[in-house]
């Protein structure tokens, strides 16, 4: 952790920040080993010991973004339980749902193992990203959150190796038991642990939907659109279309993550060098041309390429979070990260099925829908305006 991390423990944070970033170090790396653990054993489990057919695992991947859509109940849970300790609590759930997993192989087992290892999670995704804008200043939180992705990345490909290593030594129930119990400790651990310091602006616990942030939401909204698209699309491309085996397909995640490691730490820097406009305005510059080539090229190689430069793109999202972040009311962060969180899974309900039924008649749709979704973030991106520190104050001074 601290290879990934130690650039920040020479001056960059004040002595009282280092508990929160530790703390959110080590259950990010348990949230991504918990996450990854699961979906690499999933489909093969699913096959072999449930004998789910297609319409099935089709259900359960639909069930397991709706703890994502709920995510805005994150500002009711708040009233009960401090955010921090909620986010533990969300390894905890993350932990035991990946854990039990296994423990009885029915289609109804999976669904509800499903639904609690999802909403541990969706529920920690939304708190994580509500403490890390809270306790590291604007300059800072670019590069909390470019870290952190480097760390997942990492995570990513330690999830894969401990799976691969216990494949060849166990069974089904005892790889999930293995990658559960690992997760339930650092949830367990982040219980036990008070990562927070005083000058915290208080958080509102209700509700929160402002004009001003209009276009933080329509930007969330289509962020969660082009995900599925990345996430389930073009992989299906890579396999359907250009056949590529599992050993090709395990290469290129295991590339994947290691850009992903080298690039995500600079990518907080680009956005304090350049500013989120102009890092959202190469993100979807770059999504229209990814998403063309993915439509229309036959090369096996080209499309590679393309995969791992949409990889590297989908990172830019972070710039979405820190414009947020300059332009909101300090008090409004935790409210309105579950309500982001919310709507960027609003996609994720409809557009894999809408999505599979327009592939069924040509692959090329879901595609050109994707290059038309490039081209209206990159035209809302351009209205992306971080406000002077005069306007600011008076924003936060407005009002409520």
């Amino acid at each position: 952790m601290k290879g990934v991390l130690g650039k920040f423990d020479t001056g960059l944070l004040a002595s009282e920040q280092r508990p929160m970033l530790r703390f959110l170090v080590v259950l990010t790396a348990a949230s991504t080993i918990g996450l990854q653990g699961y979906t690499i054993l999933f489909n093969n489990f699913a096959a072999e010991m449930v004998h789910l057919n297609g319409s099935q695992v089709g259900v359960t991947q639909s069930v397991r973004e709706i703890p994502g859509l709920l995510s805005l109940l994150v500002v009711f849970v708040l009233l009960l339980v401090r955010e921090h300790k909620l986010a533990a609590l969300s390894i905890v759930l993350l932990g035991l749902g990946t854990g039990i997993t296994a423990l009885i192989p029915s289609y109804g087992w999976v669904i509800f193992t499903t639904v609690v290892m999802s909403f541990g999670f969706h529920y920690y995704e939304s708190t994580n990203q509500s403490l890390t804008l809270q306790y590291f200043s604007t300059a800072v939180s670019p590069l909390i959150f470019g870290r952190l992705r480097a760390l997942a990345a990492v995570s990513s490909v330690v999830a894969g190796i401990i799976v691969y290593c216990l494949s060849g030594i166990a069974q089904y129930r005892e790889m999930y038991l293995t990658i559960g119990a690992l997760v339930l400790a650092a949830g367990i651990w982040g219980l036990f642990q008070n990562p927070t310091h005083a000058g915290i602006v208080p958080q509102r616990k209700k509700m929160i939907l402002r004009r001003r942030y209009s276009l933080f939401y329509l930007m969330t909204l289509l962020s969660g659109a082009r995900r599925q698209i990345f996430v389930v699309f073009s992989i299906l491309l890579l396999v359907q279309v250009f056949h590529f085996t599992v050993r090709e397909m395990t290469i290129l995640f295991i590339v994947n993550n290691v850009v992903a490691y080298i690039l995500n730490s600079l990518i907080g820097k680009a956005i304090n060098h350049f500013g989120e406009r102009t890092i959202s305005s190469i993100e979807y510059s770059g999504v229209i041309v990814i998403f063309l080539v993915y439509a229309f090229t036959t090369s096996k190689n080209l499309v590679m390429l393309m995969y791992i430069l949409d990889n590297i793109l989908y990172n830019f999202e972070v710039a979405i979070r820190t414009y947020f972040q300059k332009v909101a009311d300090p008090a409004d962060i935790a409210s309105s990260m579950s309500v982001g969180f919310t709507i960027n899974h609003i996609a994720a309900v409809f557009l894999p099925a809408l999505g599979g039924y327009f592939w069924m008649m040509d692959y090329r749709i879901p595609f050109i829908a994707g290059t038309v979704l490039g081209v209206i973030s990159l035209i809302a991106a351009q209205w992306m305006r971080v406000p002077d520190q005069a306007t600011e104050a008076a924003l936060i001074a407005e009002p409520q």
